[in-house]
């Protein structure tokens, strides 16, 4: 790399340390967990260690079709073939080692995402298998016409993981006023809308607003002794004046238009 101003803040940023515990360490690998500058690194690196590789050298020898998709470190290859598949699996560790980079372990694993009932190369109908990608799960369902698609919705550990922050704002901020609270959360659960708000993902969505209205009438009737300070009653009547913002879709699939 021939930029000396990128190269000067990386620099920086990997000698800068990470402080935890009330002390500051210096790892002598890899970045700091959640680091701004992970992204950056990791464009860098699999640009050539990835992304080129896969398309100059390993699409033109595969059997069948083939994809990648890369977001930073994260990413996922489709094959149509699975010995395609097999093969490349066996041949990533060792491509990533060359360049001093390990592949995770616990989350590298060949997935069979073929359409139910669907047969390939002879073998009996499977059931299709899910995953998660970029806080997604993947899994074969049906469109309101019946056909066959890859929907989407929310992982259930993001899921878990959106409902605890929110209670714990909740809790934290409930000697705000209302009218503070009520804003903040909109503006959390537009932002939620704004990533997962994806075409088939909406029950999900709606699931995230039910509990946050949940959540903080919890900690709104605990701000007093008298729990029927703030009982469902009285909070439905406040939700009049200050509703949280409906589920919706944001990116739509169905609205999408094709490119020419």
């Amino acid at each position: 790399m021939q930029d000396g101003v990128i190269r000067r803040r990386i620099g920086k940023w990997l000698k800068a340390g990470v402080w935890e515990d009330g002390r500051r360490w210096v790892p002598e690998e890899g970045t700091p967990q959640g680091g701004v500058i992970s992204p950056l690194l990791s464009n860098i690196y699999l640009r050539e260690v990835l992304d080129a590789w896969f398309e100059r050298q390993i699409k033109p020898l595969l059997a069948g079709r083939a994809f990648l998709i890369r977001y930073a470190d994260d990413f996922v290859m489709g094959f149509q073939r699975r010995e395609d598949a097999e093969r490349v699996l066996r041949v990533l560790p060792k491509r990533f080692g060359k360049y001093g980079l390990a592949i995770h372990p616990d989350k590298t694993r060949l997935v069979r995402l073929t359409r139910p009932g669907r047969m390939t190369g002879g073998e009996p109908p499977a059931e299709p298998e899910t995953f998660d990608f970029l806080g997604f799960t993947h899994d074969w369902g049906k469109s309101r016409k019946g056909t066959w698609l890859v929907k989407r919705k929310t992982a259930a550990n993001r899921l878990r993981r959106t409902l605890v922050q929110l209670g714990a704002w909740c809790k934290e901020n409930r000697h705000l006023s209302v009218r503070e609270q009520w804003r903040t959360l909109c503006q959390k659960l537009r932002g939620h809308y704004a990533y997962y708000g994806v075409t088939h993902n909406w029950a999900w969505l709606n699931r995230v607003r039910h509990e946050a209205q949940r959540l903080w009438q919890k900690w709104l009737s605990r701000r007093t002794r008298d729990r029927n300070a703030m009982n469902w009653a009285r909070f439905n009547r406040l939700l009049e004046h200050c509703p949280l913002p409906p589920a919706r879709i944001v990116h739509s699939v169905l609205a999408a238009k094709p490119c020419h």
